[in-house]
């Protein structure tokens, strides 16, 4: 099943996440419909907050830029319960999008390496580093599980600039080629 993206403006996208049992009912369902969702959208992670679900939930599939980064050809992960222990390393500028903000795109400065842990699809516990673009796309699902967005990120002078496109895109106004529920539509 392919969910609709929630949008931009929308209060599920700022709340702090949930954490869910081994038994949360119809979670692998619910992962293989992020992953379908994720790749309709053509997107290359997808967090639970932006399908409605406040739950500490997001998948990653860094197969669409593997092109570019090599490394990220045979990323795809299932983070459940995550939680990033330690960022550290330069902070690294790059290009940023979310598939909640369409059609916007800003750079954002994000530490180089993280720890992180979670659990996987199979309930196995992981603690992990992780370091560069891999670093990078899972702190800005993370994120999301944080209530927290990539253009929270960006400077305060940049934050004031783009006021006016996030007020347009939260009355929807942008295009998008996937489905999308706008703030004040009920989530189903």
């Amino acid at each position: 099943m392919t969910y609709p993206i929630v949008i931009y403006g929308h209060s599920i996208l700022r709340k702090i996440s949930a954490e869910i049992i081994k038994d949360y009912p119809g979670l692998n369902q619910l992962i293989e419909d992020l992953f379908e969702t994720m790749y309709n959208s053509e997107g290359m992670g997808l967090a639970a907050p932006q399908v409605g679900k406040s739950i500490r939930l997001f998948v990653i599939d860094g197969k669409p830029v593997a092109e570019d980064e090599p490394s990220l050809a045979e990323f795809k992960k299932v983070f459940i319960n995550a939680h990033i222990t330690e960022r550290c390393g330069e902070l690294q500028p790059m290009n940023e999008g979310c598939l909640s903000i369409p059609g916007l795109r800003e750079e954002v400065m994000r530490e180089s390496h993280i720890r992180i842990g979670y659990y996987d699809e199979n309930w196995e516990h992981h603690n992990e580093v992780f370091d560069g673009y891999k670093a990078r796309i899972i702190q800005h699902e993370y994120d999301h599980t944080e209530g927290i967005l990539f253009t929270d990120k960006v400077s305060p002078l940049r934050r004031r600039l783009l006021k006016g496109k996030l007020t347009a895109i939260s009355k929807g106004q942008f295009e998008a080629s996937y489905k999308t529920i706008l703030p004040g539509q009920k989530i189903k």
